[in-house]
């Protein structure tokens, strides 16, 4: 099947208002496991590579020669809310390398998290760099880049750093990128498909803390992530109250237009998946749904219940519908 697969569906007064249609790939390590949609659809990870680009964080020696820890490792890997810790962690980190706010180059916005937005409106201040959901990937950017005294413009997509980048999703995905764009961050994002996307996570799973130095570093990456999803994206955000759901053995991540990858090292199984309109609420329901049927998180869990089988109500609370996984969606 090449056409998008019907993944998650809203349902008001017993008649189907809405379906959402994408595509998933479960890979294993010898290949693809199953596969719903197009398996070759070429997509934007977006934010769901950051593991891949934080790889020459380890594999340059730059996290260990300013002594990084797991907590800063996760964070490398982040989309998060701007929570205050975030940005306190975004700014120590900068100045233990000896740079700051000024040397990012993701750009400033509105941080998410309703506590720390409404405080700078209180205090009439502005956003800063360390707001944005991309600081601490960046901070991980510039920590590489003055390790590697590889200059300041780390977001050209003919830097060392993003060669780097380039080579590992190649290597990951196991195949050729089909191009590049430039994400909201400003930091370039290569394209690649469904498979290759679900390859590279497969990758992820099977790394093992004994192997070569890519697999090593693969492995350090999902362990900080599950110890510190908060780090991940923040609270209320499906990837940290999913990974916390799992007891710390699943890792997660979204990127925006509703990608969300998965890393299953007890099972050795990498997910990816995109709902082809953009819908981050169909592509959580269905990364929950795929997490359900894997056995890796239950289907009554809190977390599940807010992103899957959920009961729609109107402004008075009432219930009037119901958004779930589609018929024969996992």
């Amino acid at each position: 099947m090449t056409s998008p697969h019907p993944l998650a569906e809203l349902w008001r007064g017993g008649i189907l208002e809405s379906s959402h249609l994408g595509h998933v790939v479960i890979c294993d390590a010898s290949g693809v496991a199953e596969a719903w949609g197009n398996p070759d659809a070429v997509i934007f990870p977006r934010s769901s590579c950051k593991m891949i680009q934080a790889l020459p964080l380890i594999e340059t020696g730059a996290a260990d020669a300013v002594g990084l820890t797991d907590a800063q490792l996760a964070f490398a890997c982040a989309s998060h809310q701007g929570e205050a810790r975030h940005v306190k962690l975004a700014g120590d980190w900068l100045a233990a390398i000896g740079l700051a706010e000024p040397d990012l180059r993701c750009g400033a916005h509105e941080p998410y998290d309703r506590v720390e937005r409404n405080r700078l409106i209180k205090n009439d201040e502005s956003p800063c760099q360390l707001h944005n959901n991309c600081s601490g990937k960046h901070c991980g950017f510039l920590t590489v880049t003055r390790h590697l005294k590889a200059g300041p413009d780390y977001v050209e997509v003919d830097h060392p750093l993003q060669r780097a980048i380039r080579d590992a999703t190649e290597d990951l995905t196991g195949e050729t990128v089909a191009g590049y764009g430039f994400d909201g961050c400003s930091a370039p994002n290569f394209a690649v498909t469904l498979t290759g996307l679900a390859r590279a996570m497969a990758r992820f799973a099977t790394a093992r803390d004994t192997g070569d130095a890519r697999e090593r570093a693969m492995h350090r990456l999902t362990r900080a992530m599950v110890t510190y999803p908060e780090n991940v994206a923040g609270e209320g955000r499906a990837c940290t109250e999913l990974m916390r759901a799992m007891g710390g053995k699943v890792a997660l991540k979204t990127g925006a237009e509703a990608v969300f990858v998965a890393i299953l090292p007890e099972q050795g199984l990498g997910i990816a998946l995109k709902v082809v309109d953009g819908g981050t609420r169909a592509a959580e329901a269905a990364i929950a749904a795929l997490l359900v049927r894997a056995g890796v998180l239950e289907a009554d869990h809190p977390a599940t219940r807010k992103r899957l089988n959920t009961v729609e109500t109107n402004r008075r609370g009432l219930p009037v519908g119901t958004f779930r996984a589609a018929p024969g969606f996992p």
